[in-house]
């Protein structure tokens, strides 16, 4: 008789991805974008797609076609900012805040290179290091082959291209993929408001990435990736002009065996480049105030997370993760005529590092979960070196002393099964957040106004929770979600003169202009109802999404001016209706959005009215894989105010724009 053929090898399946979603994960809110949704959006703008998150927040309503690109915080739940990112935004386990500023750099990403997004709203995030006081937005790259790409036309002569090969590659699958875009512009100030100054507002993206995602034997993948950006755009006016360079690099070893882990490193590289002008009355003439001439900056850092194997039913993570972010500001300021008379360093570096463990378990169909972490802090070599270009007389030569401490995270929470299709969660957490570089060391100028640094600034820290009810039956998926944040010490842009005067750091600023600097303020509290909404049958989705909040600030000493006022550039309302249908490659959807009206200062003086926008997206089959595409964004020409200046100039988002384009699928 013959021997009997020894069994096969296993399979092995190249994933791509991380561990499995955690089962504490199912305890907090989340909401996620599809590679459907991905792929029918009106906008390929990532930071317009985060817009049908309920709650999901910009510091401004520009995006990142035309705001300025220190301008591009992301938070959630109402908690403001100062355009340092209060949720922590995540591609394939990396933070992609930018080192230096806290905001993130959107034209670094095509959306269409993700297999989905995933947000989870609340504090506390455990595994994911400090950071998520208002949520986590995590970005999940796509692993399988093929070939794609798009070609689009558009309106004030825009142009976009961007293209997706991945092949086979050993056993392992090698992806690159590319996209660029440019346009003349819109003009930024409206017509009512502008001057002989204010012209049209070009810009120049392009982004690059490659992927080698490739097994280690039967239980290891090894995920490598490498990618870089450059962003160029200007504000509407001569010597606005703003430019973004920068890299990254990561390796990510994943381990499925009985011993789940996962073992991350990256490098980041940013350099940013801001010129800003002053405009005399009646916004006749511009001419230069400040040159940010390079603000280079680097981030590194990595994490390890273990999964014990565990009796079934619970899951147990353990790990630790650290963070070193470095930079410098290096400027000519005080111009005259037309040239700057003073030369300005300003920098330092910051460290995080911690340790953490979560467990959750399922008792008798009650998810409960529980986690902690621990984090050391510090802030070092902080620097300001000022000096007379004409003479080299140095006006400024400070040291900072290095600043430490610990700070602790938690959440923890429950999901309990109702019957019916019907659910209840509830979830508290504990959070916290390093200021940025920038908001230690970067003064910066926006219009007439003017804001300074502060070296001093302590961490910000979150305690809040929330309860909610999920109901999920057939077609249906509904959520409703109630919370309540204080977020402690929280950094804000404080107004503390008026122009005309001469101010510390920032130097003259003229009349009209305001005078502020970061500080930390007691608290911003924070209450608010979530809800979403979602129908789907077949070739048919029908989503909506609203948030209502209510945030004050609790402020005294040189802020005491604040107290009880709103955070700036927080809307108390925000919401999101959709529908969409697709087959055989034809497809449409409509977006309409509605945004509450909000304040552009601290002081709630300059009213930013509501908005209400209607997208549309339309696709149709020319062949077996190519496709005709349309898209309108801003389809009824909406006037969204962005931002008011001291002038009494209005900025408005990106008008109507209509796109053409070629598809292959």
């Amino acid at each position: 008789m013959a021997d009997a053929l020894p069994p096969p090898p296993p399979a092995i399946v190249i994933t791509g991805t991380a561990l499995p979603e955690p089962r504490a994960e199912r305890v907090y809110a989340a909401q996620r974008i599809s590679a459907r949704q991905i792929e029918q959006s009106p906008s390929h703008e990532l930071d317009q797609l985060l817009k049908d998150v309920p709650g999901m927040q910009l510091f401004r309503r520009s995006d990142a076609r035309s705001g300025h690109p220190t301008s591009q915080g992301v938070t959630l739940r109402a908690l403001g900012g100062n355009a340092s990112s209060r949720a922590l935004l995540m591609v394939d386990g990396v933070p992609q805040s930018d080192p230096f500023g806290g905001w993130v750099n959107w034209p670094a990403y095509d959306p269409a290179t993700f297999a989905g997004i995933r947000v989870v709203r609340g504090g506390g995030s455990i595994a994911d290091g400090p950071g998520a006081l208002a949520g986590t937005i995590e970005m999940t790259s796509r692993a399988d082959a093929g070939i794609g790409g798009e070609i689009d036309a558009g309106s004030r002569g825009s142009l976009e291209a961007r293209a997706r090969i991945a092949i086979a590659a050993g056993r392992g699958v090698l992806g690159v993929s590319a996209r660029a875009e440019r346009s003349d512009g819109f003009v930024p100030i409206t017509q009512e408001t502008r001057g002989p100054a204010d012209e049209r507002a070009p810009y120049e993206q392009w982004s690059g990435r490659g992927r080698w995602v490739a097994p280690l034997g039967s239980e290891t993948e090894l995920q490598a990736n490498l990618s870089g950006f450059h962003d160029w755009r200007t504000r509407g006016t001569d010597f606005s002009a703003d430019r973004t360079n920068g890299a990254d690099g990561s390796l990510r070893l994943v381990g499925r065996g009985e011993w789940q882990w996962t073992a991350l490193g990256y490098w980041q590289w940013r350099n940013l480049r801001s010129s800003t002008a002053g405009l005399s009355a009646g916004r006749a003439i511009a001419t230069r105030v400040l040159l940010q001439d390079s603000v280079p900056s680097h981030g590194l850092g990595g994490s390890v997370e273990v999964r014990p194997p565990m009796p079934p039913g619970i899951e147990l993570r353990i790990g630790a993760d650290g963070r070193r972010t470095s930079g410098e500001t290096r400027e000519l300021t005080n111009y005259v005529a037309g040239n700057p008379t003073r030369r300005r360093f300003a920098g330092g570096e910051t460290w995080t590092s911690g340790a953490f463990a979560e467990a959750s378990a399922d008792v008798h169909g009650i998810v409960l979960s529980g986690g902690a972490r621990i984090d050391r802090w510090q802030v070092s070599g902080g620097h300001l070196f000022e000096q007379t270009i004409a003479t080299g007389a140095v006006l400024r030569d400070e040291h900072d002393a290095t600043r430490r401490g610990w700070l602790p995270t938690a959440r923890g929470g429950l999901l309990a099964p109702l019957g019916g299709g019907f659910s209840l969660r509830s979830a508290a957490y504990l959070g916290w957040r390093m200021p940025t570089l920038n908001e230690l060391f970067r003064p910066f100028r926006a219009g007439l106004d003017a804001t300074a640094a502060n070296a001093n600034l302590d961490p910000e820290r979150l305690a809040g929770g929330e309860v909610g009810i999920d109901y999920a039956r057939g077609p249906w998926r509904l959520s409703l979600t109630g919370f309540d944040n204080r977020l402690k010490d929280a950094i804000s842009n404080v107004t503390l003169g008026v122009g005309p005067g001469t101010f510390p750091q920032v130097g003259f600023v003229a009349a009209g202009g305001t005078f502020r600097q970061r500080e930390n303020v007691d608290a911003v509290k924070v209450r608010g109802i979530e809800a979403s909404a979602e129908w789907s049958r077949g070739p048919w989705a029908v989503r909506a999404g609203a948030s209502w909040t209510h945030a004050r600030m609790e402020a005294s000493g040189a802020a005491a001016l604040l107290n009880g006022l709103r955070p700036a550039q927080t809307p108390s309302f925000a919401g999101t209706l959709s529908a969409s249908w697709e087959r055989g490659g034809k497809g449409a959807e409509l977006v309409l959005r509605r945004v509450g009206a909000q304040f552009e200062d601290d002081l709630n003086t300059r009213v930013l009215g509501g908005a209400t926008t209607l997208d549309a997206f339309g696709s149709w089959p020319l062949a077996r894989r190519l496709q005709m595409v349309a898209r309108i964004e801003n389809m009824t020409d909406a006037l969204v105010i962005a931002g008011i200046g001291g002038d009494g100039s209005v900025e408005r988002a990106t008008p109507r724009t209509l796109w053409l384009g070629l598809r292959l699928r």
